[in-house]
């Protein structure tokens, strides 16, 4: 068991000690996903990874309501989703009563790299993906962790506990429904 995944597992337990020894751990990992996730943000925007990755962790390790992590993937997965939340509520207070009123062409084909991540793009795949997770929740998770989480086909794909072949036709799926999702918007 690596010492993430005993950390992990001992956060319920153990509480804030717990907690305080695994963030030196994924630090590193997690100030990737969230730089990852700022790196094509417009000029003068002011959310920096840092603060991304503090706010998100600690949504993750709440000791009000702690979160129980079965893996090392299962964590990383929920840091994403995390930060995917995050990005959602700073962009619906960005956009203000102004939100809805416009719609932005995206680029499904470069879905995993956020290349141009205004607001509105940002809340229009947000709620795309509540539909997707209806219909299909494997997929939704891969888009967000790819997404959001800024992973590669292979991490998102270990995150999920499923095979490569199987993310590389969620992912087919889930860019069709987006698109599909997304052209209704427009």
């Amino acid at each position: 068991m690596s010492d993430v995944t005993r950390i992990l597992s001992e956060i319920s337990a153990s509480g804030p000690q717990a907690a305080d020894a695994l963030l030196p751990l994924v630090y590193s990992e997690l100030r990737r996903l969230a730089a990852a996730q700022l790196a094509h943000e417009n000029p003068g925007q002011t959310l920096e990874a840092t603060a991304l990755v503090h706010e998100a962790y600690l949504r993750l390790v709440d000791q009000v309501y702690p979160q129980q992590f079965s893996s090392r993937g299962h964590f990383f997965a929920a840091a994403a989703e995390a930060m995917r939340r995050i990005l959602v509520e700073r962009a619906r207070r960005k956009l203000g009563p102004a939100r809805g009123g416009q719609h932005v062409r995206i680029d499904l084909d470069n879905l995993g790299n956020l290349v141009d991540s205004t607001a509105e793009k940002i809340l229009a795949v947000s709620e795309a993906l509540g539909s997707l997770a209806e219909e299909s929740p494997e997929a939704a998770e891969l888009v967000k962790l790819r997404f959001f989480g800024g992973m590669t086909q292979q991490e998102a794909a270990d995150a999920l506990a499923i095979s490569r072949s199987t993310a590389d036709r969620l992912w087919i799926y889930a860019k069709t429904a987006l698109y599909c999702e997304l052209e209704d918007i427009r």
